[in-house]
């Protein structure tokens, strides 16, 4: 089953988001997003964080668990994702992480591309799209609705389901990541991407595409 993690970023609106809450079996609350989650009458399995941001009404009605962590090397999602990983929930889905402050939004995004060699699975997904990280030193990789292996000649492939027309972004985390995509409307050929800009704005032709690399880690954005 599903763990959801409540970052404290925007809060989800769309009703197939507000329902994954709903029906998590594992609902881990960064701890800045206690009070919105309280909003919608939905109450954590965790709130994880160095708690700096909860009111002290919530510290007391929510005391059986809170789990704290001082640590200021990484920021409140990270720290809910390796409570994540201690407790082995290792099916992750990520709400609340992009929007509100450019910065955070930026640092989550990025930070994708290393909970992807921790878990079994993980994604961001917001009220305009969902956001995958394809890192070869994953290894093989499975999603809900992607997957990649090793290929005999020492690459990796990704496939990425679609809809014909689907906007699809890549944000290669590695300038010396060299990509060659199929299934998409401006094809890439053995490229490297020194800025985030140079990938964005393609589009699926049909029901799938690839990315084939030998090492790296690009970003993956489907517009809902």
């Amino acid at each position: 089953m599903q763990t959801v993690l409540l970052a404290d970023g925007a809060f989800p609106t769309q009703p197939h988001l507000i329902q994954r809450m709903q029906q998590a079996k594992q609902l881990v609350c960064c701890d800045g997003a206690i009070k919105k989650l309280m909003q919608i009458g939905l109450t954590p399995t965790a709130i994880v964080g160095d708690m700096d941001s909860i009111p002290a009404d919530f510290r007391q009605q929510f005391s059986d668990r809170l789990y704290p962590s001082p640590d200021q090397e990484t920021n409140d999602l990270t720290k809910a994702v390796e409570w994540c990983i201690a407790h082995n929930f290792r099916d992750l889905c990520i709400l609340g992480a992009t929007g509100l402050r450019e910065d955070h939004t930026i640092g989550n995004m990025s930070l994708l591309g290393d909970y992807v060699r921790k878990v079994d699975s993980v994604c961001i997904l917001t009220d305009y799209g969902r956001l995958d990280a394809f890192n070869t030193q994953a290894g093989d990789q499975t999603g809900n609705d992607w997957n990649s292996c090793k290929q005999d000649d020492g690459s990796f492939v990704a496939r990425f389901q679609t809809r014909p027309g689907q906007q699809v972004s890549l944000f290669s985390l590695d300038s010396h990541s060299k990509l060659t995509t199929s299934g998409l409307q401006y094809p890439i050929v053995d490229r490297s991407f020194t800025s985030w800009w140079q990938g964005t704005l393609n589009e699926a032709l049909g029901e799938s595409f690839e990315i084939r690399m030998k090492s790296g880690c690009v970003l993956v954005y489907r517009l809902d």
